[in-house]
């Protein structure tokens, strides 16, 4: 069951907003993630008891090979007529450069995540302009560390929406 307490959710957007964060970050909860999810047949991410989380599997830009990167994410509701999707943030934890796992999205938008235990067949798509103005909106209320994020870095932040195949 997720952490939902007020006093423990502000505790974690503060320290995930340093620079010391950004630092460490990298190196431990996405070594943990996989470590646990793997353990649990795909059933638990322990980054996911705070924030929704996935695991994307999507093929190297570069060597082609399966990549599995555990990820937080924002779940969107699915419409009478649509899929379920996701939105993905590329902060790296306000790091400099982009994340490796965005560079392989654009290359190979066909992708799966691992949901819930689920492995769901998903499509990515970048986002741009009005599009991007309003996820980046709703993820800030979401999540509002982005900001900080993004403070930090030139670089435009990237967003995917993940759909459903």
């Amino acid at each position: 069951m997720p952490v939902k307490t007020a006093g423990v959710v502000k505790a974690v957007q503060t320290m995930s907003s340093t620079r010391a964060f950004a630092r460490i970050a990298p190196h431990v909860v996405p070594a943990l993630d996989r470590a646990v999810h793997r353990l649990t047949r795909g059933k638990v991410l322990l980054s996911a008891q705070l924030l929704p989380g996935v695991v994307l599997t999507v093929r190297g830009a570069k060597s082609g090979l399966p990549r599995h990167t555990p990820l937080a994410c924002m779940p969107e509701e699915a419409g009478k007529d649509s899929n379920h999707s996701w939105l993905l943030i590329g902060s790296n934890f306000g790091r400099t450069g982009h994340p490796a796992w965005t560079a392989n999205l654009l290359a190979h938008p066909d992708a799966e995540v691992s949901w819930k235990g689920e492995d769901v067949p998903v499509t990515a798509r970048l986002l741009a302009g009005e599009e991007r103005d309003a996820a980046w909106k709703a993820l800030l209320a979401f999540w509002p560390p982005y900001a900080t994020y993004q403070a930090r870095v030139e670089r435009e932040i990237r967003i995917f929406r993940i759909v459903r195949r």
